[in-house]
């Protein structure tokens, strides 16, 4: 990620959050890192519900923990933060004229919930054409469940994600899991800001903005893919396999002398490979592992045989001995030893910001780490600009630029509106 010399991708785009928690602002932190100039109004002494989801909180300059949650850090970098009070006419109203000098609104209020307050799509619409308005729900603006919470976990749950994670019933550890991240809440950012991009695209030959209803169910349906297009094909529900994989094999983690590697062969090249490198040739020759559909249907009898060859040899032995004979081999890291893996570190993919002399005299918090965009523009790289802001941060600054002066902001201050 660059330094802010680099001119962004999407600096000439101005972006309102009104989204908390973690799709809405996953998504606009994917338009910021490329330049977008996004404002997240937050609740006046409160703020985005993820600064209070700890521990762990962010640790002071003489390393101890405030009350400053790592969590809101993960998905609010290269915003600034204004502190607005929704349910007060006078909110409202600057509400309106920051979304009617924007590109893109993002909401993840209920269904309804910004129409209660003035500024639901068809209000905005009005003031401001071209606005396009992105409304983040768990389970979209219309159905039986539209006025339902949605949750990543409830998502997971629902669209069956966990019914095909962790091991089968019946093995130590079997039952249905949970992704050790919000992948439902994550990937819909994901779809959130490429549903964003392809309406802007739109507007360059319309002039007009739109509006998009994204579900956190809908992308959790997305999200079973191939297990998902093979139960519509087939009839026949996938189940748990714990590591392994329904389609390929070898495809998953085999013990090793000190502890477990990772296999992910995935064509008949890298089995021969494999089986060759492994002292064992005639694998590649038997007729009930030839071509994947044959060591899938084997993989009861397949998988056992190579076990006893993986415990023979350390993990790192099994990498050093596949690692010049593409065959994916490699470790199954903790995050700590992701992030000191020497292609993270080359890549540069920890990063750090340091915050301003006044934050930093507000809650002793020097600087905030996060992990890079993955975005590689070339031309136009990521830019870091903000780290995740404190609360109400910019308040006076954007106001400033709707063209208040101070006396109109410390009003408004004393009645409790920002």
């Amino acid at each position: 990620m660059e330094t802010p010399a680099a001119v962004g991708a999407l600096a000439h785009l101005k972006v309102l959050d009104l989204s908390r928690v973690v799709a809405g602002p996953w998504c606009t932190q994917m338009l910021a890192d490329p330049g977008a100039d996004v404002v997240k109004v937050e609740r006046p002494g409160e703020g985005d519900d993820t600064r209070h989801w700890g521990p762990p909180f962010m640790p002071d300059e003489q390393g101890q923990p405030t009350d400053q949650a790592c969590y809101f850090t993960c998905t609010n970098r290269n915003k600034r933060s204004v502190t607005l009070n929704l349910a007060d006419p006078r909110g409202q109203d600057l509400v309106r004229q920051m979304a009617g000098r924007s590109d893109v609104l993002v909401e993840n209020f209920k269904v309804g919930g910004m129409a209660h307050y003035g500024l639901d799509y068809a209000s905005l619409q009005r003031i401001n054409p071209r606005l396009v308005y992105c409304s983040v729900t768990g389970f979209g603006q219309t159905g039986p469940y539209a006025e339902r919470a949605g949750y990543d976990l409830m998502i997971q749950a629902m669209s069956g994600m966990m019914s095909i994670t962790g091991r089968p019933d019946g093995q130590p550890g079997g039952g249905p899991q949970r992704v050790g991240v919000a992948l439902t809440d994550l990937f819909t950012g994901v779809y959130a800001c490429s549903a964003i991009l392809a309406a802007l695209e739109v507007r360059h030959r319309s002039g007009k903005g739109q509006h998009i209803d994204m579900s956190l169910l809908d992308v959790g349906m997305a999200l079973l893919a191939n297990q998902g297009g093979g139960f519509l094909n087939t009839g026949k529900v996938p189940q748990r396999m714990g590591n392994a994989h329904p389609s390929l094999a070898p495809y998953q983690d085999f013990a090793t002398q000190d502890g477990s590697m990772l296999l992910a062969i995935g064509n008949d090249g890298q089995f021969s490979r494999f089986c060759h490198a492994a002292g064992k040739p005639e694998w590649s020759d038997d007729a009930r592992f030839a071509g994947m559909a044959g060591r899938v249907n084997h993989r009861a009898v397949l998988i056992p045989l190579m076990e006893q060859v993986t415990r023979t040899r350390t993990t790192a032995d099994w990498i050093g001995l596949l690692g010049d004979k593409a065959v994916p081999c490699g470790p199954i890291n903790d995050i700590g030893s992701a992030f000191a893996d020497a292609q993270v570190q080359a890549r540069g993919l920890a990063i750090r910001q340091a915050r301003s002399p006044d934050m930093v005299a507000q809650d002793g918090i020097a600087e905030v780490r996060s992990v890079a965009s993955p975005l590689r523009l070339m031309d136009n790289p990521p830019t870091l600009r903000y780290p995740a802001p404190g609360l109400g941060e910019h308040t006076d600054a954007v106001l400033a630029e709707l063209g208040l002066d101070g006396a109109a902001i410390a009003a408004l201050r004393a009645g409790g509106v920002v």
